[in-house]
């Protein structure tokens, strides 16, 4: 690898590392902020804890996708699902941030990488499809673990993502656990039960 590539790599590699302070609407169970950094290690972790289970997905694909999926955040940072309705066309703005940050690798890693969000955000494969639920999941797991603040809008997640989460059963029975979750949580919200 010559030096010049090697030191575009490392520039593409250290401009990530904005991803660990480029925060979502969640928020931990510590009281922090939750990242996007951190919301894209969990979901690998489902990925890995659940792929077993989709025996017809290819788990390096799914991983990378998993990895690739919301790393044009680290342009314009994330917005929040409730917040997109009427600000226009996400999923394009996102794509040119993506192509925007992909800039310093060499065109055919530019490419591969910018082929494999498209597949995840048309959900056009079963590891694209399988991302977007667990994706999904994972950001209703943290919204239900966090100490989110009293106005948190947990009703919100009872929809979320649901055209993904219900595409298997065990995806499903996911969704079931975590929906009586949310419910208990925005019971909580609404008469002012703070959970520990």
């Amino acid at each position: 690898m010559r030096r010049e590539e090697l030191s575009h790599l490392l520039a593409f590699i250290s401009a990530a590392e904005r991803l660990k302070d480029t925060e979502r609407s969640g928020w931990t169970s510590s009281g922090r902020r939750d990242t996007v950094a951190g919301h894209t290690w969990r979901l690998c972790l489902m990925a890995l804890v659940f792929h077993s289970s989709f025996p017809e997905t290819d788990l390096a694909r799914l991983l990378t996708i998993c990895i690739l999926h919301d790393l044009g955040e680290a342009v314009h940072g994330d917005i929040p699902a409730p917040q997109q309705l009427g600000r226009g066309d996400k999923s394009a703005a996102e794509r040119a941030d993506l192509i925007q940050f992909l800039t310093p690798l060499p065109e055919p890693l530019r490419a591969e990488f910018l082929a494999l969000w498209d597949e995840y955000e048309a959900a056009m494969t079963t590891e694209a499809q399988l991302a977007k639920a667990l994706d999904k999941l994972e950001t209703i797991i943290q919204h239900n673990q966090g100490a989110n603040p009293a106005t948190f809008d947990y009703d919100f997640n009872l929809g979320y993502g649901r055209k993904y989460t219900d595409m298997h059963p065990l995806l499903a029975e996911l969704r079931t656990e975590l929906d009586a979750m949310t419910s208990r949580r925005s019971q909580e919200a609404r008469t002012g039960l703070a959970r520990p």
